[in-house]
């Protein structure tokens, strides 16, 4: 296996924790001695060790038995070491203390505040780097990871539920399924990838949303972002129940958001209604927008998610991909 080969692999290795290591990005670690893989490790568990040390750890165990010295190891890893100390201590510090000489990087930090410097610590220890490879791979595994430290605000999504004339729900607000059972299991799995999910307050109050990810997998559940001023709210409802809540006030979109850069939440999931989403579209923080669109319609007396002439492509979005679930149509759309 050349060095490309044990970078896939160590991203295989770390895609098992897509669910449980975020908002973390996902990290993979191989030891190798010559061509022989001595450990393997991954960032398993947001707050619990990263990816290098679980590979040190694992490797200890086969110390004199496969290899006398960790002097003998090559080091490969996915991302860029951490050099700071957080929930966990810096890896940099467990591969400089194991004694490996030598490390192979795929990425490099996107962190601006981190990027380069671990790799700056560990050559001032005498130990060889080589960094580059795979690097699309490792940007699209951690995709918003990457985006959130490249733009200084996570990665947003707005998703809707339409009926085929374009409407939301009944006026009269009883609560309405508009999409099919198989698209409402496709939303889990959707929520399952966010960070957090953002709705209002008119949404809690009219449908009384769990708004959490009910899959058949371990994950970190997605914290809740709730937008109200409203006195009135039940902190019974199931929505308060499974999941960490944060009430926000402000009624400044970008101050919202803004607020959001230095804290852990890399993406952001949208699904409130047809008010707040289009106050979200009409500003430039937006990201992408997907519609389980029904093929049944609500009639004249649904409420629309947009007003006449105005479509998600009219509001800066380009249409990625398009496909059926059962009747539905899901479709995606990135901003242009």
């Amino acid at each position: 296996m050349n060095i490309e080969e044990y970078i896939q692999r160590a991203i295989s290795l770390a895609e098992t924790y897509r669910y449980t290591a975020k908002p973390n990005p996902m990290v993979g670690a191989i030891l190798l001695k010559d061509k022989t893989i001595i450990a393997e490790g991954a960032h398993e568990l947001f707050g619990s060790n990263h990816a290098e040390v679980n590979v040190i750890e694992s490797a200890k165990k086969k110390l004199g038995e496969k290899f006398k010295s960790f002097s003998e190891l090559t080091l490969i890893c996915t991302l860029e070491p951490c050099n700071h100390r957080g929930k966990t201590p810096p890896c940099t510090e467990a591969i400089i203390n194991s004694g490996i000489k030598k490390v192979i990087i795929g990425c490099q930090d996107p962190n601006s505040r981190m990027s380069g410097k671990s790799i700056k610590k560990l050559i001032e220890n005498n130990i060889e780097v080589k960094v580059g490879f795979c690097e699309n791979d490792i940007k699209e595994q951690n995709k918003f990871f990457f985006y959130k430290h490249n733009n200084q605000k996570p990665y947003l999504t707005v998703k809707i539920a339409s009926s085929s004339d374009g409407k939301s729900h009944y006026r009269n607000k009883n609560r309405t399924y508009i999409t099919s059972v198989s698209s409402r299991d496709d939303v889990q799995q959707l929520r399952a990838q966010y960070d957090a999910i953002l709705t209002g307050g008119n949404t809690l109050i009219n449908d009384n949303p769990r708004m959490n990810a009910r899959v058949n997998f371990e994950i970190n559940q997605p914290k809740k972002i709730l937008l109200s001023n409203k006195n009135n709210l039940d902190i019974n409802q199931q929505f308060f129940q499974d999941s960490q809540v944060e009430i926000v006030k402000e009624k400044n979109l970008e101050t919202v958001i803004n607020n959001y850069k230095n804290k852990d939440y890399c993406s952001i999931l949208i699904e409130a209604g047809p008010k707040l989403v289009n106050a979200f579209l009409s500003t430039n923080l937006v990201d992408e927008v997907i519609v389980y669109q029904s093929p049944h319609p609500l009639g004249p007396n649904g409420v629309d998610w947009f007003n006449k002439d105005i479509t998600v492509e009219s509001l800066g979005f380009n249409l990625e991909s398009s496909y059926k679930i059962d009747d539905d149509t899901k479709k995606i759309f990135l901003k242009c």
